[in-house]
This record gives C-alpha cells, sequence and structure tokens, in this order.
C-alpha cells in the first residue's frame, strides 16, 4: 500500500511542476488560480510522501519519489509546453524508468 501512496505523491510531485510551469505562462488572476495549484499539489505530494516514508527506505522512497516527479514532468514539457523531443531526452528518460524500477525491484 505504501508504494501505491509513493506513486501517487510522485504524479502530485509531476502536477506541482505543471502548475508552476502554466502559471508561469499566464497572467493576472489565472496565474494566481495556478500559483494555488502549485501550493495544493505540492502539500499533497509532501504529505504523501512523508506517509510512504514511515515504512519505506527514506533513500528509495525520495528517489522514486523525484524520479516519477522527473519523468511526468519531461512529458508535460514535450507535450504540453512543446518542449522538444530528441533520441537523447528519450533515451535518458527511459534509463530513468529503468532506474525508478529497478529501485523498486531490489528495494527490501
Amino acid at each position: 500500500m505504501d508504494w501505491i501512496v509513493l506513486i501517487v505523491a510522485g504524479f502530485f510531485e509531476t502536477f506541482f511542476a505543471f502548475s508552476l510551469g502554466k502559471a508561469n505562462e499566464a497572467t493576472g488572476r489565472l496565474a494566481v488560480y495556478w500559483y494555488v495549484a502549485f501550493v495544493l499539489n505540492l502539500a499533497i505530494s509532501m504529505v504523501l510522501l512523508v506517509k510512504a516514508t514511515q515504512t519505506l527506505p527514506i533513500g528509495t522512497a525520495y528517489a522514486v519519489w523525484t524520479g516519477i516527479g522527473a519523468v511526468g514532468t519531461v512529458l508535460f514539457g514535450i507535450f504540453v509546453f512543446n518542449e522538444p523531443l530528441s533520441f537523447f531526452r528519450v533515451f535518458f528518460l527511459i534509463t530513468l524508468i529503468l532506474s525508478i524500477v529497478g529501485l523498486k525491484l531490489f528495494s527490501s
């Protein structure tokens, strides 16, 4: 169950990075809404990370949490914010995903 909590926390990390990106693009009241979304997603992500680390090793949990956030943020960057897609970005994204899976598989 704690692995599921950790994965959800990683998704919320992705959402807070996405919200920050949208807030930087927006102006006026819309920017404020995106900054509020950023803070809420950040808080939810942190609370879930704390919950997951009550039973999971902190080093593994933190690496998986940041890895999920990094992968999700790169994907949002490519598909939402029109960041460039290149062979090496995809290659290193795949190695990051494999590293996250490896940490999960070989964690006690």
